[in-house]
């Protein structure tokens, strides 16, 4: 089939691989324009705009898919089907009815849970045990299509969201390549979703990652791993002796189960340089300050002096 591909997350890259290894065709890419990136802010395209232009593939930087010089972009390469994948912005529904074949969309959870814009953290942050793929006909509401094909994996309970996004990337691809397969084939089953177990999943914020150690040491960290590397979850050291104040991003820690028999404030560092948490403790093994590189705690402990009594305290918005 001729397909018309709207994407520009680095997630969808294993399955613009598998589709032009497969017998099916990408006449067109749609991406997001252009975005200043790095220190010196130079615009850089999105990883979607970079694969096209080294697959020799015709791609289109808009900044609204729903305008009508698109949609007749669109129209121009008579695709039978549209594929979009993170694509980051809202699609009309007279650009998914351009195609007979109609629009699909990957998406990384097991629909209908996790609607939204970043199932995959909320999917550990939440403790889920397992997670997966859903392939959907795109619908006005969000996430609400008809659902064609799902395959599901277990998350490890050590496993940030960076690295999920990634395996979640490969599991999507030979999945995609059947559902577009049966399609072609007139095969393909679509099931509605049962809205009533419908869960979101929001677009993350910076203030999502703002901890608060007067939680338990269990749900600061599945933060930090359901928020890496993207806000990334953060806090102000304060020294108890020279009144310093620094902000710092948690990369790495530990659950250590113990009860907080000397009745220490939240965020406390204790005798042996754990965290104190609303239950349970904290032992650090990465952070990063600000404005430094990632390093272990051992090293943060020597450089700024850290001792007893010194605390880590809740970022206000």
């Amino acid at each position: 089939m001729n397909i018309v591909y709207l994407g520009s997350g680095q997630f969808g890259l294993p399955c613009l691989d598998a589709i032009i290894q497969s017998s099916h065709k990408i006449s067109l890419v749609i991406t997001q324009p252009a975005q200043p990136a790095g220190r010196g802010r130079k615009e850089k395209p999105t990883p979607v705009a970079e694969w096209a232009a080294q697959n020799n593939i015709p791609v289109i930087e808009a900044p609204d898919v729903n305008s009508p010089g698109i949609i007749d972009k669109i129209k121009s390469c008579k695709p039978d089907l549209l594929v979009v994948i993170a694509f980051g912005q809202k699609i009309s529904k007279e650009v998914t009815d351009i195609a007979p074949k109609g629009t699909i969309n990957v998406h990384a959870s097991l629909l209908p849970e996790y609607r939204g814009a970043a199932p995959i953290n909320w999917a550990i942050i939440n403790g889920d045990t397992e997670t997966g793929i859903s392939i959907i006909t795109v619908a006005e509401r969000m996430d609400a299509g008809d659902i064609l094909a799902q395959c599901r994996t277990e998350i490890d309970g050590e496993e940030s969201a960076g690295e999920l996004h990634d395996r979640l990337a490969k599991l999507a691809s030979p999945l995609l390549v059947t559902t577009i397969d049966q399609i072609a084939a007139g095969t393909a089953k679509y099931a509605k979703q049962d809205d009533s177990k419908a869960t979101r999943a929001p677009k993350l914020q910076k203030a999502d990652g703002f901890l608060d150690f007067a939680e338990s040491a269990e749900l600061l960290h599945r933060k930090m791993l359901g928020l890496w590397p993207w806000p990334g979850v953060s806090a102000l050291y304060k020294s108890k002796k020279s009144s310093r104040v620094e902000r710092v991003i948690f990369a790495k820690a530990d659950i250590l189960r113990m009860t907080n028999s000397k009745n220490l404030p939240p965020g406390t560092i204790d005798e042996n340089l754990n965290v104190v948490c609303g239950k349970d403790r904290l032992q650090i093994m990465q952070l990063k300050p600000e404005n430094s590189r990632l390093m272990s705690f051992a090293d943060f402990v020597n450089g700024r002096h850290v001792s007893p009594g010194d605390i880590f305290i809740r970022i206000e918005e």
